[in-house]
């Protein structure tokens, strides 16, 4: 069988090369589980396209080092007419510090023919040549995986040439809020660009947020918790936190070379406890706020002077850039400084190593390390958390995490989280887990632990591809595709040659057009219809050929006050009550319903309406919904997910309920009370009540502007499922294709297959439908 071809695209190849002759080539295997993750796919054929990390300028040494690559499965980029301003400038000098919340730098430098500009269109033609790259060697249902803020072009560049190429793009780095992104120059055309992807991954649910908040702020654009819709395609975003070989840590800590070197660094270590660093010397990573804290421990607490030892591993980066110089003698001059305070002639307090060390030597530190302090001032994920717990075994260690790492969204249940910026809060964190007892050690070990256990470099790239392969099988099936805008001239034609009509209306946005200026009340907003849909709705109703359902969750007094007096069928909170406006009101309840949970979540809906100006909430007898439409928007997003985390430890805890978030909405019912649920009890009743109905209906017009949860209405009367699944339909309903319209109102994210954009343009239809009646 064929294997799938996985076309790996990333600033880096995961193989170092070095020339060895005018047609030779020697290689060094890049160590990190990222490489191994994608390599070990095993259901594709990996190949991986990137930078060689040499400049080779001659056409006889890229042949040679193609050939050579190419048996390693990989595959050169040569970007030497561009390197310098692409990587060292718009990635690394613009890219790279916004990313980590630096600020955007001064445009000049020395030269003053480097701006941001000249920085960014070398950026551009960079990823145009990694599009060369992966248009030559691409094949028809190759999966392209793009990775990190090197590439984020490409994914507009290789859909542009064929839209049904399968590409994904994934984040290494934080992605900042959307204030500090606003800075970026050229922000709008990386945003559009990386939106074409089919699907865009980041490490931790804040990064998620903070993209689709910029989405949202910069660009104007739809968002949801899933994704985003940009001019008519959706853009799922997930998250997908990467993880270590943890087998690969375990399996090493327990070589006798690693027993012998943990046994020789706890005779040099003196019996002092370890406390220990692993970082890139970077400016992010936080080691002068680690120094100082260590100081500040040290200073307050005499006892453990000479007790403690911290080792920092501070490994090489970006030597040359002076920025890095300076954070490298700021390092150097704190350890001067602490260990001339706090040192004696046997020991010093602090070993800084400006060095890497051979992997053996490191999973023997993190065995026997007491406490891994780790103070990221951003970080993208930080794996050495991950390393440390695996490695870890007879005598567990503490981890002192920040919260500002990635992993601390992982890690934080088994870790003590601090603030790396709070110089005292470290402090006190270092003294808390030197003196943790041994149980709870091991209970905090014991849940990173497992989670470290489950959550591999493997299964990360797993995931990632899993749901790619999810979303663009769903996008040639045309489930993900986005809606047309409804034909209204086909509507309007069908609805005319058709014998026995069934339109099924929502209310709040579809028939009414709610405004800041309605008039407020204790527990929400008057919703009324539309001034212009009163007579127009009335004259649907007349035409014995025509029912008109409105299918709503307001409660039965509201749709009294507007429908009363029109001959249709009322179907009240989600069509729990139903009532044709001659009758009496029909309880459609579902068999054991409790609704003891009401009540206090009213108490919630009524505590952030107080404190959420232009919120309201509604209340009926089996749901209540909390409106934030007219408040501010970033704001009432910020408080809904605050409401959910109330709602979730309190009043809904343990009841039978569904909480639904909706695009400024907030709903909670019970479980199961959806639209579609309904559809089938409200026509069962209509044909209880009609019991001379001849002929069957052979037209549905659905229109609604409808929670997520409530389109299962819009599928309800797709043809194909009628006869098949419905008891009901398959005797009263006989649709043919043409003659079924599902229409959302704005909103093109929907299992609807129409949409139209406002309520006025429902009225219009309305108002062309009456024309066609009795003809």
């Amino acid at each position: 069988m064929v294997r799938p071809r996985l076309l790996v695209v990333s600033m880096s190849l995961p193989v170092t090369a070095m020339r060895t002759g005018e047609e030779a080539w020697s290689f060094t295997m890049s160590p990190g589980g990222l490489v191994s993750a994608l390599l070990g796919l095993k259901e594709f054929e990996t190949k991986w396209i990137g930078w060689p990390g040499v400049d080779v300028h001659d056409a006889v040494g890229k042949k040679a080092l193609s050939i050579a690559l190419a048996e390693k499965g990989c595959i050169p980029v040569f970007l030497e007419e561009v390197c310098d301003q692409y990587y060292n400038g718009y990635c690394n000098n613009i890219l790279w510090p916004i990313f980590h919340y630096l600020g955007t730098p001064p445009e000049y430098r020395n030269d003053g023919t480097i701006t941001y500009q000249s920085q960014y269109d070398a950026y551009k033609k960079a990823n145009r040549i990694f599009f060369d790259v992966v248009k030559e060697h691409y094949q028809e249902g190759d999966v392209i995986w793009c990775h990190d803020y090197h590439v984020m072009l490409l994914p507009q560049y290789l859909k542009e040439y064929d839209s049904k190429m399968k590409v994904g793009w994934f984040l290494h780095t934080p992605f900042p809020s959307s204030e500090m992104y606003k800075t970026l120059p050229s922000r709008s055309e990386l945003l559009r660009s990386v939106l074409t992807a089919d699907l865009v991954g980041f490490h931790t649910y804040d990064f998620a947020r903070h993209f689709v908040n910029a989405c949202m702020c910069i660009l104007g654009i739809e968002a949801t918790s899933e994704g985003v819709v940009n001019q008519g395609k959706f853009t799922p975003i997930a998250v997908f936190p990467i993880g270590i070989e943890p087998e690969r840590f375990i399996n090493t800590s327990k070589l006798s070379e690693v027993t012998e070197y943990m046994k020789k660094f706890k005779s040099d270590f003196g019996g002092r406890k370890l406390i220990l660093g692993v970082d890139r010397l970077d400016t992010i990573k936080g080691i002068p706020h680690k120094y100082q804290a260590f100081e500040k421990f040290l200073e307050e607490n005499e006892d453990w002077r000479g007790k403690v030892l911290l080792l920092q591993i501070a490994v090489p980066t970006r030597n040359g850039i002076g920025e890095y110089q300076k954070i490298k003698d700021q390092c150097h001059g704190l350890v001067g400084r602490i260990n001339g305070r706090f040192g004696s002639i046997s020991s010093v307090p602090i070993i800084h190593l400006d060095c890497a060390i051979h992997f053996h030597q490191l999973c023997a530190l993190y065995a026997i390390t007491d406490v891994l302090l780790v103070t990221s001032l951003r970080d993208g994920m930080n794996l050495v958390s991950s390393e440390f717990i695996a490695c870890q075994n007879a005598e567990k260690g503490v981890l002192v995490l920040s919260e500002f790492a990635g992993a601390g969204q992982s890690l934080g249940a088994g870790a003590l989280l601090v603030n790396p910026w709070n110089i005292k809060e470290v402090s006190n964190a270092i003294g808390e887990a030197l003196s943790m007892s041994p149980e709870e050690k091991e209970r905090k070990h014991q849940i990173n632990f497992q989670y470290v256990k489950t959550h591999s470099t493997q299964q990360w790239a797993d995931d990632f591809m899993n749901k790619l392969n999810e979303v663009t099988s769903k996008a040639e099936l045309g489930t993900g595709k986005a809606p047309n805008e409804l034909p209204q001239h086909d509507v309007v034609q069908q609805y005319s040659k058709s014998k026995n009509r069934l339109l099924i209306l929502g209310f709040y946005g579809t028939l009414t057009k709610p405004n800041k200026n309605q008039e407020r009340r204790d527990e929400g907003m008057n919703l009324e219809l539309h001034p212009q849909l009163k007579e127009r709705l009335k004259a649907l109703c007349s035409d014995p050929k025509t029912t008109v359902v409105v299918l709503s969750r307001s409660e039965k007094s509201i749709l009294d006050q507007n429908f009363g007096e029109d001959c249709m069928w009322l179907a009240a909170e989600n069509g729990i009550f139903l009532r044709h406006s001659t009758g009496e009101w029909v309880t459609k309840m579902p068999e054991n319903m409790n609704l003891e949970w009401i009540d206090g979540v009213k108490q919630v809906f009524k505590y952030f309406t107080e404190r959420t100006p232009g919120s309201y909430f509604q209340a009926s007898e089996t749901s209540v919904v909390w409106n934030y439409q007219y408040a501010d928007a970033e704001f009432g997003r910020a408080q809904a997910k605050d409401m959910l985390q109330h709602l979730w430890a309190g009043p809904t805890s343990n009841a039978s309920v569904d909480v639904v978030q909706g695009r400024y909405s907030v709903e909670v019912h019970s479980v199961g009370v959806t639209k579609g649920s309904a559809m089938e009890r409200i026509l069962g009743e209509i044909v209880l009540q009609n019991k001379s109905i001849t002929t069957p209906i052979d037209y549905v017009l659905c229109i609604g502007n409808f929670l997520g949860k409530d389109e299962d209405v819009y599928t309800f009367f797709e043809p194909e499922l009628t006869k098949k699944t419905k008891k009901v339909l398959s005797t009263v309903v006989d649709v043919k294709g043409e003659n079924y319209f599902s229409v959302a109102i704005g909103n093109t994210h929907t299992k609807a297959s129409y949409f139209l954009n406002s309520t006025d343009d429902v009225v219009q239809l309305i108002h062309k439908l009456c024309t066609h009646n009795n003809p």
